[in-house]
């Protein structure tokens, strides 16, 4: 290992009355009578010879300016153990030596130890200076061309609205998890504001808060998600001096899966009586959407959407991008290859984002009659519009052919649920309640998981299995009759 010299002196700025030379270390006013320092005169240096430049030039680290002598001794110990981390190979000697001078030039503070030794052991170049996080958020999201429109709009929110602004200034291989956690403590900050205000009795408050949403806890998660996956890719570069994925060690409240909770009677007095809703994610009974699909017979350019809907459980995207080229009536089976995208108000046409999304589902027969009565009544008005008919090949659209915008569907389908009086539930709690349907009738898990698009039978059995309360109390009297001696059919 190479031995690195230097030393440390004082000297000042005074300079010789006769012929103007600088005095330096020479200055006799730089000790006193007994030979002491000074403190009151001059300023310490340290230098030492630096490993020559590519060029083979020679160069020194020096810097003056210093308080004491422990100072100046300090530093040059600090660039010392710098060099020495080159372990005597030449290269990486002057990569150091190079960012020592850096530092020295630009009068900036000599780079950490620890920093230094983290960039060698990345094996990047260790001159070159890491990114900040907003470089590196903006660089990782445009290296993504293939990202799903959706995906990209949500990982771009994120950036743009939290990450870029908290964290965006801090530099990617110094980015910690106290960081991320404080965003997100200035994020519910501003919940409570935003709560309060929408509380107050001052109309003034009230406004100034008009618009602004509450970010909720499945939001965070998102939002520290998008970051995991930035850092991981960050980890993985061979340029960027990061080993460790900080945003895995972030802490948040553990957010637990929404399981959707049936309208039962009791539910549903309670929700007459005062408006509640018991649950994030709620679904009716087969009574209830039985009442709604009935009523929504009357709006006949909508009906059958509902009813595949609450059938065979589609995705609004996948059920308003409906192809006729994928539905085969005679087999009786559609094959779900696009879907329509709602990103703000704009709409885009895309594949389903996972393999499990492109599937083909079996249609009953009383689904294939009302889409085989659809598409007659479909193409009379197709032939008496002319011209006048947009021709998308859709198999729900309105009065002119042209497709639904999602929004309006789910419009539409609150304002008649409303007009029947049933308790509130989303469109996607159709597909929610098509799943808990299926699962209750006594359909393979493994069946209703690929017709609902689903990665693992384990999600779909652990959200829907013990929706209807119907089912778990017939199961908890078939478990009771094994006592009694006298079992009982579950099914």
């Amino acid at each position: 290992m190479t031995a690195y010299e230097g030393s440390v002196f004082k000297r000042c700025g005074c300079r010789e009355e006769d012929s103007g030379r600088a005095l330096g270390v020479k200055c006799p006013r730089l000790r006193r009578e007994d030979g002491a320092w000074n403190p009151r005169h001059g300023n310490w240096w340290f230098q030492l010879e630096l490993p020559r430049t590519d060029q083979g030039k020679r160069r020194q680290a020096r810097r003056g300016g210093l308080a004491s002598q422990e100072e100046a001794r300090r530093q040059l110990d600090h660039v010392k153990t710098l060099l020495a981390l080159a372990e005597g190979e030449q290269d990486l000697e002057v990569q150091v030596a190079d960012l020592i001078q850096t530092a020295l030039k630009g009068r900036w503070p000599l780079p950490e130890v620890e920093e230094v030794r983290k960039r060698i052991g990345a094996g990047t170049d260790i001159r070159r200076e890491p990114p900040l996080v907003e470089e590196w958020l903006r660089q990782w999201l445009d290296g993504k061309p293939d990202l799903a429109e959706g995906t990209r709009a949500s990982y771009d929110g994120h950036i743009r609205k939290y990450l870029t602004p908290h964290l965006g200034k801090i530099r990617v291989d110094r980015l910690q998890a106290r960081h991320v956690e404080a965003m997100f403590a200035v994020v519910e900050e501003e919940n409570v504001h935003v709560l309060e205000c929408r509380e107050s009795s001052d109309p003034q408050v009230r406004a100034s808060v008009r618009g602004r949403r509450v970010i909720s806890l499945s939001t965070k998660h998102r939002i520290r998600a998008t970051l995991r996956s930035a850092l991981s890719d960050a980890v993985r570069s061979p340029d960027l001096p990061v080993t460790v994925n900080i945003a895995s060690h972030v802490r948040l409240p553990s957010y637990p899966r929404k399981r959707p909770l049936v309208w039962t009677a009791d539910r549903v007095r309670l929700w007459e009586k005062d408006g509640t809703v018991p649950g994030e994610v709620m679904v009716w009974t087969p009574e209830q959407t039985r009442t709604f699909l009935q009523h929504a017979r009357r709006y006949t350019w909508l009906h059958p959407l509902f009813h595949l809907i609450a059938v065979k459980g589609l995705r609004r995207g996948e059920a308003v991008g409906l192809p006729w080229a994928n539905t085969r009536l005679v087999d009786g089976q559609i094959d779900i290859r696009v879907q329509v995208v709602q990103l703000a108000w704009e709409t885009i046409t895309s594949t389903p984002k996972s393999a499990a999304g492109q599937r083909t589902i079996t249609l009953d027969a009383d689904t294939v009659k009302i889409l085989r009565a659809w598409k007659r009544f479909q193409n009379e008005h197709r032939l008496a519009a002319g011209s006048a008919w947009t021709g998308t090949g859709l198999v729900f659209t309105r009065q002119d052919g042209s497709g639904w915008h999602p929004g309006q569907v789910s419009d539409w389908f609150c304002r008649i649920a409303k007009a029947v009086g049933l308790p509130p539930i989303t469109l996607h709690g159709l597909r929610h309640g098509a799943a808990s349907l299926a699962l209750a009738a006594g359909t393979d898990v493994k069946v209703v998981s690929t017709e609902l698009g689903h990665a693992t039978t384990h999600f779909t059995q652990d959200t829907y299995q013990t929706v209807y309360p119907d089912v778990a109390k017939a199961a908890a009297e078939a478990t009771a009759a094994l006592l009694r001696g006298t079992p009982v059919s579950v099914g």
